[in-house]
């Protein structure tokens, strides 16, 4: 594995923690700055929202930069906004800062994917790209749970400090692993990045990543009410199997870079169909401790086999200038975020059951099927046109979509 790969991994650890640690710092952060859970709630979107803004913004805005000093700049500003919100004064700092911290996330993910398949051999693309995205699967495990237990200790703004510090660490391993002549200036630019969002198979690829990770997120945005009230777990309990998640999107992230260079597209059918699995059978296994708990793992190892090939597919789809669209995908992850744990509300509040999200987010992955099956179709068209023989389309990484199979 090249080193750089881990300088990677590491500033998406740090992402990952400032990410997912705000949820377990509301109470904390509600209470020191004197307004409610529902109001600090607020700060969980404002870095949502920085992340769809900044991924397609910055990515764009850098598109003639070399990529290591877009990887290191986009840290910097990710050091900033968390040392901002660390020194925030009231709520509306705050708001302003997360809104910061979150728009270089995006752009971070995209752009450190496309230098992670440089770095390897073209048979081993996926597998770069889950071992950068393990720096994320991995916070949910370590980061998230050590930074919790910072904040509630020496307070939550000791927590923001930690993380610029992860930043920091990130900067350094960025400047002295990756290699400057192996991240070049994308010879593109900015019009030929814009020009890539406008093939229809980048668009299905990125509503691939809508549907199957919003299908995610209507489950596990609800995922406690279910341990407590259909499982039977205590509330105390619910950190540790949270942990559970964490440790199966790690398995299924690895899993998922392995099995993608050899065959992309079968992986990620192969993913979602295990995600519609597992959600359809959540009500069964929502009933006992034990199988609530192998649910969670499930979950997290099903949802996240199809990252990989997805952030590679949409890479791939956008060939000739990848930055932008790689990073629109990790707009996408986020807007799945946002749709999917709306949709799962919409089956609570209409009466469902505590399980009803889950099953709501069995139908989106099935959607995610049917959008993956269209692009597979598109794609097989476009390879062989009505004559019948196979004709092949041109590339901006020639080879590249016939070494890894679809």
């Amino acid at each position: 594995m090249p080193l750089a790969l881990l300088a990677l991994a590491v500033g998406a650890f740090g992402i990952g923690t400032t990410e997912f640690v705000m949820m377990g710092l509301l109470p904390d952060v509600a209470a020191d700055l004197g307004i409610s859970i529902p109001s600090a709630g607020h700060l969980v979107s404002a870095y949502a929202l920085g992340v769809v803004i900044g991924a397609p913004l910055l990515a764009a805005l850098t598109a003639r930069m070399s990529r290591r000093a877009v990887l290191i700049g986009l840290m910097v500003l990710f050091v900033a906004g968390n040392a901002l919100s660390a020194f925030a004064p009231d709520e509306h700092y705050l708001l302003a800062a997360r809104f910061l911290s979150g728009l270089p996330h995006g752009a971070f993910f995209g752009v450190g994917a496309v230098v992670a398949t440089t770095l390897v051999a073209p048979e081993r693309k996926a597998r770069s790209v889950s071992l950068m995205f393990l720096g994320l699967t991995v916070a949910n495990i370590a980061g998230v749970p050590a930074a919790t237990l910072m904040g509630q200790h020496l307070g939550w703004r000791a927590t923001f400090l930690g993380v610029g510090a992860i930043g920091l660490a990130a900067i350094a391993s960025l400047a002295l692993l990756v290699p400057r002549d192996a991240t070049p200036a994308p010879a593109a630019g900015l019009r030929g990045e814009v020009a890539a969002l406008r093939s229809l198979p980048v668009w299905l690829a990125l509503g691939t990543t809508v549907a199957g990770f919003g299908a995610l997120f209507a489950a596990y945005s609800y995922i406690t009410p279910m341990l407590t009230d259909a499982a039977g777990y205590a509330e105390t309990s619910v950190t540790l199997l949270l942990a559970l998640f964490g440790v199966g999107a790690t398995i299924g992230n690895l899993l998922g870079g392995r099995l993608a260079d050899h065959a992309m597209r079968g992986t990620l059918f192969g993913g979602l169909l295990a995600l519609v699995a597992v959600l359809f059978a959540f009500p069964l296994l929502m009933r006992t401790p034990a199988t609530a708990a192998l649910a969670v793992a499930l979950l997290g190892t099903a949802a996240f086999v199809t990252g990989s090939p997805l952030q590679l597919m949409v890479m791939e789809k956008a060939a000739a200038a990848p930055s932008l669209a790689s990073s629109a995908n990790q707009a996408a992850f986020n807007l799945a975020n946002a749709g999917g744990a709306w949709i799962g509300g919409l089956a609570l509040a209409a009466g469902f059951g505590t399980t009803s999200p889950a099953l709501a987010g069995a139908l989106l992955a099935v959607l995610g099927l049917g959008v993956a099956a269209v692009a597979h179709a598109v794609d097989h068209r476009r390879a062989v046109p009505a004559g019948g023989r196979e004709r092949l389309v041109a590339s901006g990484t020639p080879t590249a979509a016939e070494r890894v199979p679809n």
